[in-house]
């Protein structure tokens, strides 16, 4: 049977990829054993090789993953708010919401980060799929400010890389001086007056309202 088609297959990888965040995060990208993520998969050698030619595709797929349960999980809860309630501040304690497993993944993509600033190939697979997360970060980013009455006045795709610092660089200290700083405040303290200043009122004739209503006459 071809490779890719079992039944067993989305199963396999699925264990594979669970085991590998909780391996990457103990031991360390490069330090965590393939036969540890294995063993804790319930899985052989051979079904490691028959899902990932190596570590880094493994961290990849993990890299994948995770930025689409967070871009789910921002649209879920910006979705949970009426257009005519959503405000910049909403918008915001959506985007500064933090899981307490994100602490996990935090080390391992830093560490991953480091690696492929040392290893030109590494940082041409990372920064591709970088760019995929971004591109659905500034779409989904557009689209709630649209219904927040707002619309973008710089560059959409440059101000997720800021945004991506921004939680990044939050994270690490607030990981460091949990007592001092806990997860998110930054986001919360100053991400409205940032949207604020690179955002404006959408006021075009014939543009929609937020809800998706046509503009009424005046308007």
């Amino acid at each position: 049977m071809p490779r890719g088609v079992t039944k067993r297959r989305p199963r396999t990888r699925a264990a594979l990829l669970r085991a590998a965040l909780e391996t990457f995060a103990e031991y360390g990208f490069h330090a965590a054993p393939i036969e540890t993520i294995c063993e804790r998969a319930g899985y052989t050698r051979g079904a490691f090789y028959s899902n990932f030619s190596s570590k880094e595709e493994l961290f990849l797929a993990l890299f994948d993953e995770h930025s689409e349960r967070i871009v789910a999980r921002i649209t879920t809860l910006a979705d949970s708010i009426a257009a005519e309630d959503l405000t910049l501040q909403g918008l915001v304690d959506v985007l500064s919401d933090v899981e307490p497993a994100e602490r996990d993944w935090y080390l391992v993509t830093t560490e991953f980060t480091l690696h492929a600033i040392r290893d030109p190939q590494a940082a041409w697979a990372l920064a591709r799929h970088d760019a995929r997360l971004r591109a659905e970060i500034a779409r989904c980013l557009t689209e709630h400010l649209a219904r927040a009455g707002r619309e973008l006045t710089v560059d959409a795709d440059e101000l997720a890389r800021l945004l991506i610092a921004i939680r990044e660089g939050g994270l690490a200290q607030s990981y460091v001086e949990p007592g001092e700083l806990p997860p998110g405040q930054l986001e919360r303290r100053f991400l409205v007056p940032l949207l604020t200043a690179v955002t404006s009122e959408l006021s075009t004739p014939g543009r929609e309202h937020p809800d998706g209503t046509p503009p009424a006459a005046g308007d």
